[in-house]
């Protein structure tokens, strides 16, 4: 499932005040800074399920003649939408989606963040909180 014309806001519990850029750990790319790169640099270009299928060639360095076949593979098993990415969870990124499902990001100080929060031209939905809520 992908969203359209939705906008994701950073988790209420983020404890940053302003978008950070995920770094490799290890010199080795982590999900975070894969699907950074991929939004970021290509923004509205690619779905929420290519950016998805493309981390998961990237982190795990797969590189084949059958990205079908692989792919099939990849999605049979249901995928956790991005409002639990870690961008929005701990880094400070809002994801918009397009009219046709396509992604780019905002810092959470921007002015594009802020119109994004007053407009009634799209679906709101907040980034899913990082801790269990106690009872």
């Amino acid at each position: 499932m992908s969203y359209k014309n939705t906008f994701i806001k950073i988790s209420e519990d983020s404890e940053v005040t302003s978008a950070v850029t995920p770094l490799p750990r290890n010199n080795k790319p982590t999900i975070a800074s894969i699907e950074f790169d991929l939004i970021k640099h290509n923004p509205y270009k690619y779905t929420e399920a290519d950016v998805q299928f493309q981390t998961y060639l990237i982190k795990n360095q797969i590189e084949s003649n059958s990205f079908d076949e692989i792919s099939k593979q990849f999605f049979q098993k249901s995928k956790a939408c991005f409002r639990a990415s870690p961008l929005v969870k701990k880094y400070g990124w809002g994801i918009h989606y397009d009219d046709e499902g396509k992604l780019a990001l905002y810092d959470v100080n921007s002015e594009e963040y802020e119109q994004f929060l007053h407009s009634d031209q799209i679906t709101l939905l907040n980034g899913m909180c990082s801790k269990r809520r106690g009872k």
